[in-house]
């Protein structure tokens, strides 16, 4: 929990922190005058002025945002002698810069994230394919597991080398919620030659970024030797007979070709809410046994599941996935690009619903990833950092009022018109703004809510 909180603060701190720095030194190169800078808002809890400094810094109680307040005459009376500071006195052009430079210095932040990611390098799991789920996409393009994925392409792009499981899962989720073919050139277990499968996506409902989505898509995880481990006292597998580095080489007439596939052989081993005794066939120190297992029958979600009581799998195999200089730069930049399309995509299939409400998350659902990102260590957390971060410049460009994204759609009309929006129409595009937000605010608590303790 500590950790969770810590995360979560560091993360929104950072993000915040990073953003409005942005629009801080963009002002202060347009030649405005900055008065105060916040990270957070409400009661200050600390605040300081440097020497010779117009600017105030201040860390506010509330850490859901930030401000840069600037000189303006809209705001506030400005003395004659420093009208040229005021922001609203500022050229057009100045006006635009300094109203993106905040949600810039957020897409500049995920690239250097991910940079130092890529140069520190990471250790993933290998790009080796676990049994697909029964009917799935991969299952009806011939896909069965232990396949070795050497490169893969979106639709119609050149073939990339694949260095790991996540860039093949991060290609995947492209392909699903895009609607497109995701090409795979792979190579089976023993086979020398590899051959090129094209995984259709256009039948899938991608309503939803989920655990499901990958089901039916049929790559849930990367491939794991089918082995026993650690034991429940008491439980199945140990009322059973099984030890911890049994093989699992059959259950009852199915060949078992990884964890993934040992897993859903246990949990389908049930009949009319009963459990089915069945014969396992394993390889132990070198010998092999039959063994009758009786999984228990326990409630997942709603549906009777068998589980035997035991960690079912090793670890997947896993490689280091580390770039040069520039090549890693490069890649940051790409990956920074790819995850900001997507997320519009995302946004404007939500808008016009062919996405679900449900993709949006908020607060909570933040603060869990962030805990659960730090746990899995340092590069795990900064990729969580790139991410958030991108979708924070993302969503501050969007076109609503309130939002940096609505201030530069005003500076759009301005220097299509050559006359600003007028006050009327200002203070109706800023209420219904406020609308917008509180509304996507409100559904990202609720989608919070239902997700954390539903």
């Amino acid at each position: 929990m500590l950790l969770t909180i810590a995360a979560f603060v560091v993360a929104l701190g950072l993000l915040i922190a990073v953003h409005e720095y942005g629009h801080y030194r963009a002002a202060v190169a347009c030649g405005v005058k900055v008065l105060r800078f916040s990270v957070g808002f409400g009661r200050p809890l600390l605040s300081w002025q440097p020497k010779g400094s117009p600017t105030e810094f201040v860390i506010g109680a509330f850490p859901l945002g930030g401000y840069v307040r600037m000189l303006d005459e809209r705001e506030a009376p400005v003395d004659p002698h420093e009208r040229h500071l005021a922001f609203n006195t500022q050229p057009l052009r100045s006006r635009a810069v300094i109203v993106a430079a905040g949600p810039l210095a957020n897409l500049l932040l995920a690239v250097l994230l991910y940079s130092l990611v890529n140069w520190n390098g990471v250790q993933e799991p290998k790009a080796v394919l676990a049994s697909p789920v029964a009917g799935s996409v991969a299952y009806n393009a011939g896909l069965r597991g232990g396949e070795l994925v050497e490169r893969a392409a979106l639709g119609a792009d050149e073939l990339e080398d694949v260095r790991s499981f996540e860039d093949l899962r991060w290609l995947l989720t492209r392909s699903a919620l895009e609607g497109d073919r995701a090409r795979l050139e792979i190579r089976p277990q023993g086979a020398s030659a590899s051959r090129e499968v094209v995984l259709d996506m256009s039948a899938i409902d991608a309503r939803e970024a989920d655990a499901q989505l990958f089901r039916k898509i049929g790559v849930v995880g990367p491939w794991t030797r089918p082995v026993i481990g650690e034991l429940v006292p008491d439980g199945a597998a140990a009322r059973a007979g099984l030890r911890a580095g049994d093989l699992v080489l059959n259950v009852g007439s199915t060949d078992v070709v990884d964890g993934q596939q040992l897993r859903d052989l246990i949990r389908q081993s049930v009949k009319e809410g009963a459990s089915l005794t069945q014969p396992w066939r394993i390889e132990r120190g070198g010998s092999m046994l039959t063994i009758d297992v009786t999984p228990d029958a326990k409630t997942d979600q709603g549906a009777t599941v068998g589980r035997i009581g035991a960690y079912v799998g090793a670890p997947p195999e896993f490689v280091n996935v580390e770039y040069g200089f520039l090549e890693g730069a490069w890649v940051g930049v790409v990956k920074t690009w790819d995850v900001s399309i997507l997320t519009l995509r995302m946004m404007g299939r939500i808008v016009i619903g062919e996405a679900s409400l449900k993709n949006i998350s908020g607060p909570l659902t933040i603060a869990d990833y962030a805990g659960r990102s730090a746990s899995m260590g340092i590069s795990q957390y900064l990729v969580f950092l790139a991410l958030i971060s991108v979708s924070l410049g993302v969503l501050n460009l969007l076109p609503v009022p309130v939002l940096d994204g609505g201030h530069l759609m005003y500076y759009l009309w301005e220097g299509v018109t050559g006359k600003g929006v007028s006050d009327v129409w200002l203070e109706r595009l800023q209420r219904g703004g406020v609308a917008v937000l509180m509304l996507m605010m409100s559904i990202a608590l609720f989608n919070d809510v239902t997700r954390l303790f539903g």
